[in-house]
């Protein structure tokens, strides 16, 4: 249990500096930063916290071995020669994940066909007897990446990917991935020391992952199940104490989350999720259009996530974002807001100067964050003090 070996945590294309600190603070050693990644060292307690705790992660990988293939048969051969039988029973189950980034290698699925093939074969020859795949719940979840000519092989330790955080009942058109409602509200700077409000809340993610982050909720609370869970070496009790660890760590926040929506659907769909989240005494939730709810009082941080260009209308999309931009001006001093959307030429809409651009994806979707400022006064009399 206390051996140490090499992890890689996933993530979103502009989260690798907020995913490195969140794992720096849970413990992890040797960190490195990678694209869209970062690899890590530590036991099996370590993937435990990790998997239970971070905010930011896809999943967490745990590499089983590393080698070179010029062709289809060296990728075979070198799958078909590791010793498979230490890790699962012939009759058990397996799905293999592949990503790829190659000339020789340019199709995903056949690269994880291949492989199935030469872990099948093997167990074959081994006991006249082959695992089968399972997509929903397999006993084992392999990833392989091969980059160039380069393989990695590493065992998937989280199964379904980390933003089902368990908590979502349904979702609103278009829905923003927890993992990035996460980063964003990391990406912020926000030390929970202000009132928060989302008023444009669709689903309610961004006001749940906020009030997860502000009770020090642990990001997989509401979750059971990892496929770590199903490896022989997983430690019930061991697991048990890591939760019993992060659980320690919830407090009460000492301000105010709120979420709105326009949209009556869009509040039926939030509170249905907030209250499975069991937040529904942190987040206050209710309907009004963007220009209509008033915000918390005193400082505030704001972060929405407003409809793209592929929602709505041109006409629309472009109304929509310079009342966003009038309402922060008239409604919003002393604030600060974020702004995460696809639709540049909408952005530049809200018509104030961002103080700060962020590249950051949902999903696939890559996507822009305008931070702006609204400052009590002028912006000459805020630096003059």
């Amino acid at each position: 249990m206390n051996e140490e070996f090499t992890m890689v945590a996933k993530t979103m294309y502009g989260l690798e500096d907020i995913l490195a600190k969140e794992i720096e603070s849970l413990g992890g050693k040797n960190i490195q930063k990678l694209r869209r990644a970062v690899s890590f060292t530590g036991n099996m307690k370590t993937l435990y916290r990790m998997n239970y705790a971070l905010r930011t992660a896809l999943c967490i990988l745990k590499p089983i071995m590393n080698f070179t293939a010029n062709n289809e048969q060296e990728l075979y051969n070198n799958i078909y020669n590791f010793k498979w039988e230490k890790l699962m029973n012939p009759d058990g189950t397996l799905l293999i994940d592949s990503s790829v980034s190659s000339k020789i290698f340019n199709h995903s699925l056949y690269v994880s066909q291949k492989c199935k093939d030469a872990i099948c074969d093997r167990f074959r020859k081994m006991f006249m007897h082959r695992p089968s795949v399972d997509k929903i719940d397999p006993d084992l979840r392999i990833d392989v990446h091969i980059g160039d000519r380069y393989v990695t092989v590493s065992l998937n330790s989280s199964g379904e990917p980390l933003f089902k955080r368990g908590y979502r009942q349904r979702t609103a058109e278009a829905p923003l991935n927890e993992v990035t409602a996460a980063g964003l509200i990391q990406l912020s700077g926000w030390k929970k020391d202000c009132n928060f409000y989302d008023p444009m809340c669709g689903s309610g993610t961004i006001a749940i992952e906020a009030a997860m982050y502000a009770n020090n909720i642990p990001a997989q609370y509401y979750r059971k199940d990892f496929a770590f869970k199903k490896w022989s070496e997983f430690n019930s009790l061991e697991w048990k104490l890591i939760k019993e660890e992060q659980d320690r760590n919830i407090a009460e926040f000492d301000y105010d989350i709120w979420a709105s929506d326009v949209s009556g659907q869009a509040i039926d769909i939030a509170t249905e999720n907030i209250t499975k989240a069991r937040l529904q005494h942190d987040i206050h939730l209710f309907r009004a259009a963007i220009e209509e709810g008033e915000k918390p009082e005193g400082k505030c941080l704001v972060i929405i996530n407003p409809p793209y260009g592929e929602r709505l209308e041109v006409d629309d999309i472009i109304g929509l974002y310079e009342r966003i931009g009038d309402t922060f001006k008239q409604k919003y001093e002393g604030c600060t807001a974020y702004v995460l959307s696809s639709d540049i030429f909408a952005l530049k809409k809200i018509g104030l100067r961002p103080s700060q651009k962020i590249e950051l994806y949902n999903g696939n979707l890559e996507c822009r964050v305008f931070k702006f400022e609204m400052y009590q006064g002028s912006k000459k009399e805020k630096y003059s003090n």
